[in-house]
């Protein structure tokens, strides 16, 4: 049994808690909000995982102090735009305890991911990164899900495999702590496209194209920022990419829908009422392309319905009018 701090308590966050609890951890969630917090120590239940119930072992507490103390392991999920502003806030408190990124995305301030921002905050604490596709609904309910945990420190991995690992829950191990982080950000970009071509009722056609040329954009601006190639075709990369472009509870793909549907992105953001982290990313993806001369026609073109005022149908047509290239 070990003492995990998990910091959020959105819908992952409290899936992981579940997991974790049901293989005979003790668990402490941090919740920015009191009213979650109340509502899983209250009431057993996640606002976010309605049908859910959280079982013993798994305490809210809106204390970083009382989260983190005595913790074995942090387990950190929020929002990427707020990783750093709430690192600072919890620093003080850690100690020598492994940070298990569970997050994806950017910070878009500095185009960092995830994982740079724990080094510069927490440089002497060991570092690792748990992505692949894993909706929390499913995971939440023990279906069967096969993650990648990342890590530079192999003894790290080992430790946080036998901490996860059941019959529900397979992982593979990796060294590639960059492809993996990316992967995981990239493919919210392309889910968000998958969601605008649905409401557009374009079809399998166009469906497959976009998740084929989507992971090539991906694994092309990833494997320049660092991540190995083998990484974008992995659970991490392609994995994820499917369960997100392809699943209703996927609220990227949701925002690419209501985008699609006329809707603005204020409109978007409160009607799916969680983080949307495509949104976000896709400001990142489209700067960095730009700084590291990558070819990404995908990203470009749904920046431009975002922020140019190009229309989903229009932006349609001017990809598919592209000059002729070999694939």
């Amino acid at each position: 049994m070990k003492n995990i701090a998990i910091i959020g308590s959105g819908s992952w966050g409290v899936a992981l808690a579940i997991h974790m609890a049901k293989l005979g951890n003790k668990i402490k969630i941090w919740s920015f909000v009191k009213e979650e917090a109340d509502l899983i120590n209250n009431d057993k239940k996640c606002k976010f995982l309605p049908d859910i119930d959280i079982p013993d072992g798994i305490i809210a507490t809106q204390s970083f102090e009382e989260c983190i103390k005595d913790s074995d392991y942090i387990f950190h999920v929020t929002p990427s735009k707020v990783t750093r502003s709430v690192v600072k806030q919890y620093k003080e408190f850690v100690t020598n305890q492994p940070i298990i990124m569970c997050s994806k995305g950017f910070e878009t301030e500095t185009l960092y991911t995830l994982d740079e921002v724990l080094k510069e905050e927490l440089p002497n604490n060991s570092i690792a990164v748990f992505s692949g596709p894993s909706h929390a609904e499913e995971v939440s309910r023990a279906v069967p899900t096969a993650m990648v945990l990342a890590s530079e420190n192999n003894e790290l991995l080992e430790e946080i495999h036998a901490l996860l690992k059941n019959e529900n829950m397979r992982i593979y191990l990796s060294n590639d702590v960059k492809g993996v982080e990316l992967g995981g950000s990239l493919k919210n970009i392309i889910a968000f496209c998958a969601g605008t071509l649905i409401s557009l009722n374009l079809g399998d056609n166009s469906f497959a194209a976009l998740l084929t040329r989507g992971l090539t954009e991906i694994s092309r601006l990833g494997e320049a920022l660092g991540g190995k190639a083998e990484s974008f075709y992995g659970l991490s990369g392609l994995g994820d990419l499917i369960v997100t472009c392809s699943s209703k509870f996927s609220r990227n793909r949701k925002a690419g829908m209501l985008i699609g549907e006329g809707k603005t992105i204020e409109e978007t953001r409160k009607e799916v009422g969680m983080t949307i982290e495509s949104i976000d990313n896709i400001e990142v993806a489209y700067k960095l392309g730009k700084i590291h001369h990558i070819d990404m026609p995908i990203v470009n073109t749904v920046y431009d319905v975002l922020y140019n005022g190009l229309q989903p149908r229009e932006a349609v047509t001017k990809l598919m009018t592209r000059d002729k290239k070999f694939e």
